[in-house]
């Protein structure tokens, strides 16, 4: 079985709606033959060029450890990224303040330097087969959260908070991206 990802330029950040029916737009017509963008001579998988789209094919298999290079590759050119397995799209920005921070999901999706866009999308896919999404500063903090919600955080020790509803944990998250720590007060935490 094997797995998609899509690459193409926007001007500014689209919303997983948007992505969604470019993907399915671009799919609808023939590739195209010709001149190898940059772009994808660096991707990872099979690629196939469409016209201003580049689709990257890989095995199931390879499909965490890939998806992460093109993820990276992606951002890089300035691009953004469509997941149509996970229904994700990887926006340029806006991104969280800290530099090198790490999304990983319970799915094996890896992403550095996460667009605020996409973790407020993540936060929806909890469940049992995604049992956890993490927002990551290794040395320093992390928050993570687990269906049932419940929010651990750590910077020296972990303490954990429970709360009702997915809006709370998306506000946390975005908090905590952006360096803001107004939900360490507005949570009781153990």
């Amino acid at each position: 079985m094997s797995v998609e990802l899509m690459v193409w330029d926007e001007p500014v950040p689209i919303d997983r709606d948007q992505a969604r029916a470019t993907y399915l737009a671009v799919k609808r017509t023939d590739p195209v033959t010709g001149e190898t963008p940059d772009v994808a001579k660096e991707l990872p998988g099979e690629v196939t060029l469409y016209p201003g789209h580049v689709l990257v094919t890989m095995d199931l298999d390879t499909m965490d450890e890939m998806s992460a290079q093109v993820f990276t590759i992606a951002r890089a050119h300035g691009l953004i990224c469509y997941d149509p397995q996970r229904d994700l799209v990887h926006n340029v920005a806006p991104l969280g303040v800290y530099e090198g921070m790490q999304l990983h999901t319970g799915d094996g999706m890896v992403v550095h330097d996460p667009d605020l866009g996409l973790v407020h999308d993540v936060l929806a896919t909890l469940s049992p087969q995604n049992p956890f999404v993490a927002l990551v500063n290794f040395g320093h903090h992390f928050l993570q959260v687990s269906p049932g919600f419940e929010l651990e955080y750590k910077e020296g020790t972990l303490i954990r908070a429970m709360v009702p509803e997915l809006a709370e944990v998306r506000q946390a998250f975005n908090e905590y991206a952006t360096g803001d720590r107004s939900f360490l007060s507005r949570h009781a935490w153990a």
